[in-house]
């Protein structure tokens, strides 16, 4: 089946006023009549943000931001779907493209060397290289790269207290120490290396494109990355091949839920999962039981639709 809908997660780290800002949003938000849909970060910093459509019209989107920013590499990961994983375009300004919280950071300025997927899998084999995933925990359990550090944080913005408490323990003082960061599109870790070169670290690399890209490009064969992908979208994750993979979401508290996690005795789909089971009040899951009654009967009847239009047409 052709895949209709081109998905491009993207960003770029560059110097934005407050009046371009404002303008970008108006150019780009008249996208949305032709279907385009997503979620932008708008900031003094770059933009940030992931878009699906028909592809003539990603495309264009992608080259006014391109020539509205004068900038060329947006570090665009591309994928495709049957279906659309956003449901409208969101545009929103905020004080950072990604939230760490950390003043006087500027990955534009001075940030980690690059990594291609090919020098990436030599540095990590590398038993002298500490491998540090920024991502979230939740993020973290679906799929890492082998013998990587997970940081356990909940968002991005505890990660810089993260690397202040425990960074000594593994790099034992060493500022030379051969640091390899990575994230799922490369904005975090690229943060997150300027944040260390800040600190006074010399040897700091990341992952360009982060993980997407770099299945996006390494044959499987040459794959280090195990497991899926977490994406913020209706996707959930991606497998090694960019497609769909086979987790999807607890409607009560938003974690990812594997296959296994549906079959425990405490899932009730819509509801409850082994993960928030204890964080919700009775009220709070009698409320969600009627949204999912009501997610369900919307479900039938959207269903009893198309049967009923394949039958007409046949």
């Amino acid at each position: 089946m052709k895949k209709f809908f081109k998905i491009v997660s993207f960003y770029t780290f560059t110097i934005v006023d407050e009046k371009e800002i404002h303008e970008l949003k108006e150019i780009l938000g008249i996208y949305e009549r032709d279907n385009l849909s997503g979620l932008l970060i708008l900031a003094k910093e770059g933009i940030n943000g992931t878009i699906c459509g028909q592809e003539k019209v990603v495309n264009d989107f992608l080259e006014k931001i391109k020539k509205f920013l004068n900038e060329n590499d947006l570090n665009k990961k591309v994928s495709f779907s049957n279906k659309k994983i956003f449901k409208k375009l969101k545009i929103k300004i905020k004080s950072e493209i990604v939230t760490m919280g950390i003043d006087n950071i500027d990955p534009k300025l001075d940030s980690g060397i690059y990594l291609d997927p090919l020098s990436w899998n030599q540095l990590i084999q590398d038993e002298d290289t500490l491998v540090i995933d920024t991502r979230n925990h939740y993020e973290v359990s679906l799929g890492s790269f082998k013998n990587s550090i997970n940081p356990e944080t909940n968002n991005f913005r505890e990660f810089p207290e993260w690397l202040e408490k425990n960074l000594l323990k593994y790099t034992h003082n060493e500022i030379d120490k051969k640091i390899a960061m990575y994230c799922t599109g490369g904005i975090r870790c690229e943060k997150a290396t300027s944040f260390l070169k800040k600190k006074g670290y010399k040897n700091v690399y990341h992952l360009k494109g982060g993980i997407l890209k770099y299945l996006q490009e390494v044959p499987k064969e040459e794959n280090f990355y195990k497991g899926e992908c977490y994406v913020f979208d209706d996707r959930v994750a991606l497998n090694d091949n960019l497609e769909e993979g086979s987790y999807s979401i607890c409607h009560a508290c938003g974690m990812p839920l594997s296959v296994e996690d549906k079959r425990e005795k405490t899932y009730l789909e819509g509801v409850q999962c082994h993960q928030c089971i204890n964080k919700f009040s009775d009220e709070d899951r009698i409320r969600f039981a009627e949204r999912q009654k009501q997610f369900d009967q919307r479900k039938l009847v959207k269903n009893y639709s198309k049967k009923t239009l394949k039958i007409n047409e046949d």
